[in-house]
């Protein structure tokens, strides 16, 4: 039987360099992925900071003191209204930032599933190669052979499956964050406040399901990891408005990004850059 191009010994020795090439490209993509993702979330905190500052000022204006100011006319219905014009504004600009970071998470799984190099079937002497399989003998690995030095294309892909699944995680958990952000609201009654399955954006369903984050049996989102890495689909409360303290909480919380181990990051983005000679 004839070799097939995806194991031959000279398909080998062209594919290795190819292979190398791609595994560069992928990187650089999720090291630039990561710098837009720092971005994205310190937008969107500054944004969710805004909102409930909004929030509570307009919670405590019927009870402020205001001095001076009470002979106005109108004065405590004007600072409510502009407020609450803010308060859309800053709503607004935080599911744009929540949607901007599904976004670099579908890139982000995107290039750690393209770390494989597959060689085209063609008559030409010169091998060429694409990032999907023509022929069923090639798994795109070149045989588990090391790529560089000592990693095979599978140990590039669970360094990068490590990395992604962190921003996996911190991505359920800020959906959880902004579910309760941009449902605060001053007005008595509540209004019902958006459920676990309920679209955030359109098309944020689709996106998800790209990044393995959305369950059809439910359907909707797939609820974020708690204790033991139990998961529980979030019950969004519906009777009260959360604290101050609550909402200083979910404003840390955001901050810390507590799913990103960012030492661990660094650490992956440099034991791959010295495997590949380059800096990520």
């Amino acid at each position: 039987m004839s070799a097939s191009p995806a194991t031959s010994s000279a398909a080998t020795r062209l594919w290795r360099p190819a292979a190398h090439r791609n595994l560069r490209n992928q990187w650089s993509k999720l090291s630039n992925y990561r710098k837009q993702w720092i971005a994205a979330s310190s937008a969107g905190r500054s944004h969710a900071t805004s909102l409930v500052n909004s929030f509570l000022s307009l919670k405590y204006i019927p009870h402020m003191e205001l001095g001076v100011l009470s002979d106005m006319l109108n004065i405590r219905k004007k600072a409510s209204d502009k407020l609450c014009k803010q308060q859309d504004s800053h709503r607004s600009n935080l599911l744009s930032s929540y949607k901007e970071m599904v976004g670099i998470l579908v890139e982000l799984v995107n290039a750690s599933r393209s770390m494989r190099c597959y060689i085209k079937i063609s008559s030409s002497p010169l091998l060429q190669f694409s990032s999907s399989p023509e022929d069923a003998n090639d798994a795109g690995d070149g045989g588990d052979i090391p790529v560089c030095n000592f990693w095979t294309v599978s140990t590039f892909e669970q360094m990068a499956e490590e990395l992604v699944e962190m921003f996996r995680r911190e991505v359920i958990l800020k959906r959880l964050l902004v579910l309760e952000l941009v449902a605060l609201s001053t007005e008595v009654p509540q209004p019902d406040k958006l459920s676990w399955s309920t679209e955030l954006y359109h098309g944020e369903s689709e996106d998800l399901a790209k990044c393995c984050l959305y369950s059809t049996e439910t359907p909707g989102p797939v609820p974020p990891c708690l204790r033991d890495n139990e998961s529980v689909t979030p019950t969004l409360s519906h009777t009260a408005q959360p604290t101050e303290e609550t909402l200083q909480i979910y404003l840390t919380t955001w901050l810390t990004e507590v799913n990103i181990d960012t030492h661990r990051v660094d650490e992956i983005l440099s034991l791959a850059g010295e495997e590949m000679r380059v800096t990520l």
